[in-house]
């Protein structure tokens, strides 16, 4: 929560728990409520998808807030760096930012330079917004918190996997995310092809080498999260809040309609 004190990451505390990974799931569902629902269910971190949904800056600021209000880290994937984007959803509070499709070290040093403050980066100084509790933080505090914001840059592709251990080298960089899904899809084969899986091994490997975090998005099941653990994942991501809503509605009019079924057949 940001007050008028000293500002902790709390994905940064999250990672640092010896309890086990981190738990997060997307949100593209345009709603406060949304927020609040997760983090009553002991998420730790929610990713607010500006990549694959139709989630408005506004919508997204909102979600934000509500976030840093009940405990929970928010994460907010932008589609790129252009427009500005990256700089209005750290004034608007996030605690990192994540950016698809990152395949070189490069494209990495682009990413940290519009995270950071200078002299390491290109960020603009906006302490009258929530990310400066509105003008009531310190401006050294602000700029201090500036230093915890995460950049997790996503490995999309093969040749993302192979150049994992140079992005994760890159200054500011503080985690990888394995996006199996367009990985396999670039590669025309399988999540479980062997050569899919000996990639995002390989990059998990590197990134590890460098001492940066890895994470991956899968499914909402002790199997799917237990394989994450297994495949030496730091931190995972359960599915996202529309399937979430959608698998509960679906089991919930199934269970009815079994009933339903039942007294028919009895009658």
């Amino acid at each position: 929560m940001i007050g008028s004190g000293r500002r902790t990451s709390l994905f940064r505390t999250a990672l640092a728990r010896p309890s086990g990974p981190p738990l997060g799931t997307w949100s593209k569902i345009p709603a406060q409520e949304t927020i609040e629902l997760l983090a009553l269910a002991g998420f730790d971190f929610v990713v607010i998808d500006l990549e694959h949904s139709a989630m408005s800056a506004e919508s997204a600021s909102r979600q934000i807030g509500v976030a840093l209000l009940a405990g929970m880290s928010p994460i907010v994937r932008v589609p790129s760096l252009a427009g500005g984007l990256v700089q209005r959803m750290l004034d608007a509070g996030a605690e990192g930012i994540m950016l698809p499709h990152v395949d070189s070290a490069e494209e990495a040093r682009a990413a940290a330079a519009a995270v950071r403050f200078p002299p390491a980066g290109t960020r603009g100084v906006g302490s009258t917004s929530r990310a400066g509790a509105w003008g009531a933080v310190p401006r050294e505090e602000y700029l201090r918190f500036g230093d915890e914001v995460v950049l997790i840059a996503q490995i999309e592709s093969a040749a993302a996997a192979r150049a994992a251990g140079e992005i994760a080298a890159v200054a500011g960089v503080d985690a990888l995310l394995v996006g199996a899904a367009d990985l396999s899809v670039s590669e025309g084969l399988p999540e479980s092809d062997p050569h899919v899986v000996q990639l995002i091994a390989g990059a998990v490997e590197a990134s590890h080498a460098r001492g940066v975090p890895v994470g991956n998005a899968g499914g909402a099941t002790t199997d799917a999260v237990r394989a994450s653990i297994d495949a030496g994942f730091d931190f995972t991501m359960l599915s996202n809040d529309a399937s979430l809503l959608g698998g509960a509605a679906t089991a919930a009019v199934r269970a009815a309609r079994s009933v339903t079924a039942t007294i028919q057949e009895n009658a």
